[in-house]
């Protein structure tokens, strides 16, 4: 046995979920379903199936202390089949979401009478659902309880699901079936590896979202054991995992695969890639810890720590002069996590679009690399921001056409009487707007922010105010700048 492998052993002890925690998921799942059931009677609501689904349900890949549920309804498509019949995918998205909202808000939070359920809601990211928070003694659990259309697998690898979620019970059955006990703790460590590496889910600090617990699932099944993985997880962004064995050359005539960084097939729909969403940054670092865990294995890379704050007075680290800081408030408390994640992602995007070139497309700041990082039970979003040329000169020579091109020549010295030649093109000195790149933050940020979010700071690092703003600079200078710059 190698090294690293006495220590996945090592790392499997301490995340195995204890007897006692799946004896109470287990009893909470079958109060929630009697629940369930006897409203449906009483309101004459027909169902096929209500069933455990996620890590703590059928598949049980699960991590110690991991106690939130994912409870699944499963509705029979034919009982809307009439009503949806013509309709286009996007009208059938939106009628399918009606009728969710009407069975979430008069089937499911009033089936949740009993005192240890509290505060149930309506929650929506792509799908409506209802969550509901589990307290007794001193056990606290996040449930989900979601609808979806309880297809079967020809329908769907014909046609494709009808909501997002139809084809997770699916996955569940995948693992529940697929996956060995020994492969099953693979997943586990592996788990227990992305979030050590703030690399895991849709919050995750690095990149916009991280490795999910599915695409863990689907990379042991693939690579059949955790070593595997490890001694080849550097080959993942060039060797596609297809559980349809189609060629290369056939996966990249598939126009929405095309841009994906890593491509991990998912087995239940032939035409989605489970790896789209993972960012490049998430994986780049994950790819970095492992190549040092191989190098010299310790139990340390397992371990998942609070982000450090960054010592913000170090004025012997010179990088911090090149970093900026946005701290915002959340006001809207209805807004989902991640409808605010992707707002300061499309954000990002565009204020490095922006300040990287001038109009005129020369150089302007110089090279920026932008990192969201949130804390949405505190409503904190933060921006941390590097920027290569935070000073930059007042006026820059712009080009303008070819001295032999008469008339654009002609033009540009009409509208630039200063003009000069060189290398035989018209250039005029032009002023610009901005000098230093905090003022082009501040004003760039003022006039596109979200209106949902309040703005606390905007800053060089050396002046960010709140914990998470530090965390946030942590991890854009250790976790994403060594591998961009």
């Amino acid at each position: 046995m190698t090294n690293y492998n006495e220590i996945f052993s090592e790392v499997l002890k301490e995340i195995t979920p204890t007897q006692r925690e799946i004896e109470i998921i287990n009893n909470i799942t079958k109060k929630l379903k009697d629940l369930l059931d006897n409203r449906a009677k009483e309101l004459s609501i027909n169902y096929k199936k209500i069933e455990p689904q996620g890590s703590t349900g059928i598949k049980q890949t699960q991590l110690r202390n991991d106690f939130d549920i994912d409870l699944f309804i499963g509705l029979d498509y034919n009982l809307y089949k009439s009503k949806y019949n013509g309709l286009s995918k996007s009208k059938l998205k939106k009628e399918s979401k009606k009728d969710f909202l009407a069975l979430c808000n008069n089937w499911i939070i009033p089936s949740l009478t009993s005192v240890e359920f509290h505060n149930p809601r309506l929650l929506y990211a792509e799908h409506p659902y209802v969550t509901v928070d589990y307290h007794s003694n001193n056990i606290k659990i996040k449930i989900d309880i979601v609808l979806y259309f309880d297809l079967d697998l020809e329908y769907i690898n014909k046609n494709g699901p009808i909501t997002a979620v139809d084809r997770s019970p699916w996955h569940g059955c995948f693992v529940r079936d697929k996956l060995s006990s020994t492969q099953k703790n693979d997943v586990r460590i592996l788990k227990q590896f992305f979030k050590s590496c703030y690399s895991y889910g849709d919050k995750s600090p690095v990149g916009k979202v991280g490795f999910i617990g599915y695409s863990a699932e689907l990379l042991i099944y693939y690579l059949e054991n955790l070593e595997n993985l490890f001694e080849n997880f550097n080959k993942l962004q060039s060797k596609k995992l297809d559980f349809f064995n189609r060629t290369e050359e056939e996966l990249n005539k598939i126009g929405h695969f095309r841009n994906d960084y890593l491509i991990i097939i998912d087995p239940i729909d032939k035409n989605r890639n489970v790896a789209s969403a993972i960012s490049e940054r998430a994986y780049t670092y994950c790819n970095y810890r492992i190549s040092e865990f191989l190098k010299n294995p310790r139990l340390d890379f397992f371990r998942i720590k609070p982000i450090p704050e960054i010592d913000i007075s170090d004025k012997l680290n010179s990088i911090l002069s090149h970093i900026y800081i946005v701290e915002l408030q959340n006001i809207e408390k209805n807004i989902h996590y991640t409808i605010n994640r992707d707002k300061l992602y499309s954000l990002s995007e565009s204020l490095i679009a922006n300040g990287e070139k001038e109009f005129s497309h020369f150089e302007r700041f110089g090279k920026i690399i932008c990192e969201v990082y949130f804390e949405d039970l505190i409503d904190q979003y933060n921006l941390a921001i590097y920027c290569e040329k935070p000073n930059i000169s007042k006026t820059y020579d712009r080009r303008g056409p070819p001295v032999g091109e008469k008339i654009h020549a002609n033009n540009f010295k009409k509208k630039n009487p200063d003009f000069f030649e060189k290398t035989d093109y018209l250039w005029v000195k032009t002023s610009r707007e901005y000098v230093d790149f905090v003022d082009y933050l501040k004003d760039f940020v003022k006039s596109k922010i979200p209106d949902n979010f309040r703005i606390i700071n905007i800053s060089l690092a050396s002046n960010t105010i709140s914990s998470s703003g530090k965390k946030a600079i942590t991890i854009l200078k250790n976790m994403v700048l060594p591998f961009n710059i």
